[in-house]
């Protein structure tokens, strides 16, 4: 069994939030930083999950730890380990929670055994790392399981659910109740949104805690639009050449990157045109983020005579540990593209970019996003859309489905255009169609978003909100 691993986080100082957030802000988030760290005493705080790249929960870590570390926390970050049958019993949990069947395997004895059996052998390193007093934060079901182990050391212990369903189903429920053992006694439960906590938890433990985004990261700092062109030029997303561009990224320890490697795409003939209309998801290939029927809605409900491009991207399926069912999305994804008429296809690019260096991966995002005449998140459910976010901040047009966390971020008409149904292909179709024919109403949309990411979607809310979590924690009894 391979070991636990500690991923290594640079610290970051808030300060520069200063020029996005304003003064006062600031100032908030300064009391509440230096109050946390009087708060610990000298203990950490240790997260683990299942990933350390390739996931918007590995982002989101990455981001919230370098702050937190940057502001005398000892925040740290422990990547659990597992086999293929640990990883295939974990996401269906994982889809359970979203109210999905997944694979409709089993969820008994058998595989409660091996889930133990795996999270045991992390358990016991993970013991030799915690302190009484410190707090850990287990984030998603797979290192669930430890739990128990951690709070008899003495810890306070934080299980952080990144995903749920507003209607729970036979398929949640039996996803909660596998859950339901290793979760009984921890401190709190954090969730994205009210409606995704276990109808079993104490409503006191429970708490609400949205994402954020880091605006300075290598996935969300300014790029010229020239840049932009060039970048995805290289990397054979846009007709253009073939030298690796003079265009540098800012590294998460903060020293300056290059993109060097390109994306592994499947296109018929040459990319799309710089001047075409690109249509964008970027997302996991994740069933819930409903690839094919972005790709199919598209091909069927978008007016070929806008001369709209497609583009499906996602990380290559090799570089996301915890996703077994990644390549099997992918291939569905390209079966369902090879059967489609030649001008369709033409027209639609599926790409997967590079996951040997996480922050190179992201800057490739980050262009891909800011080029996007449109930004497309048509989840069948969503914790939260931290590619919606993503694109509000970068004052993209949005089309989204109106499910889960996403309607908590996006008010339909005003931050974008979000679709009821979200298998109703022609709903998605006319939206996207409608964002492609009137520009002025899409840039009053992504005027909007961005102003909303920046007062409800950046780090400094996020942490606060944890730092109160903690004071809570410090004062109860229990």
């Amino acid at each position: 069994m391979a070991k636990l691993r500690e991923v290594q986080v640079q610290a970051l100082d808030a300060a520069r939030l200063e020029p996005l957030i304003g003064r006062d802000r600031t100032a908030r988030f300064e009391r509440v930083a230096e109050a946390t760290q009087a708060m610990l005493a000298g203990n950490s705080v240790l997260n683990v999950n299942s990933t350390a790249a390739g996931g918007g929960v590995a982002e989101m870590l990455q981001t919230l730890l370098a702050y937190a570390r940057g502001a005398g926390v000892d925040a740290r970050w422990l990547v659990i380990e597992g086999d293929p049958a640990f990883f295939a019993i974990t996401k269906r949990i994982h889809n359970g929670l979203y109210g999905d069947r997944g694979d409709g395997g089993e969820l008994g004895e058998l595989e409660r055994r091996h889930y133990e059996e795996v999270l045991k052998h992390n358990a016991d390193e993970l013991l030799a790392l915690v302190r009484p007093g410190d707090v850990v934060l287990i984030h998603d079901p797979q290192p669930a399981g430890l739990a128990p182990a951690v709070k008899r050391a003495g810890s306070k212990v934080v299980w952080r659910c990144h995903v749920g369903t507003d209607t729970p189903n036979e398929w949640s429920e039996r996803a909660w109740e596998f859950l339901r053992p290793y979760l009984a006694e921890v401190d709190a439960i954090v969730v994205s949104r009210a409606a995704f906590a276990p109808h079993w938890a104490d409503p006191a433990r429970v708490h609400v805690i949205p994402p954020s985004i880091d605006p300075f990261s290598a996935k969300n700092e300014p790029i010229s639009g020239r840049n932009v062109r060039l970048t995805l030029s290289f990397v054979g997303l846009l007709d253009g050449g073939s030298v690796p561009p003079a265009v540098s990224f800012t590294r998460r320890d903060g020293s300056p990157g290059r993109i060097n490697r390109r994306v592994d795409v499947l296109q018929t003939g040459p990319p799309a045109p710089a001047d075409a209309p690109l249509i964008v998801q970027v997302s996991r290939w994740d069933r819930m983020k409903d690839m094919p029927g972005v790709m199919t809605g598209f091909a069927r409900h978008v007016d070929p005579s806008l001369g709209a491009h497609l583009l499906l991207c996602g990380p290559a399926v090799t570089g996301v540990a915890d996703d077994p069912e990644a390549a099997e999305v992918l291939n569905e994804c390209i079966g369902l593209w090879q059967q489609l008429p030649h001008a369709i296809r033409s027209r639609i690019h599926l790409a997967c970019t590079p996951m040997a260096d996480p922050d190179e991966a992201a800057s490739i995002v980050n262009a891909i996003q800011r080029h996007a005449a449109v930004v497309v998140q048509k989840s069948l459910a969503e914790g939260f859309g931290l590619t919606v976010a993503e694109a509000m901040w970068k004052e993209r047009p949005i089309v989204a489905s109106a499910v889960g966390g996403i309607c908590d971020q996006i008010d339909d008409r005003v931050h974008g255009l979000l679709v009821d149904e979200p298998t109703d292909l022609a709903a998605y179709g006319a939206a996207v169609e409608a964002l492609i024919r009137d520009r002025a109403e899409a840039a009053r949309l992504a005027g909007n978003a961005r102003e909303r990411a920046v007062s409800v979607f950046l780090g400094d809310r996020h942490l606060e909100q944890y730092g109160s979590l903690f004071e809570q924690l410090a004062t109860d009894p229990a």
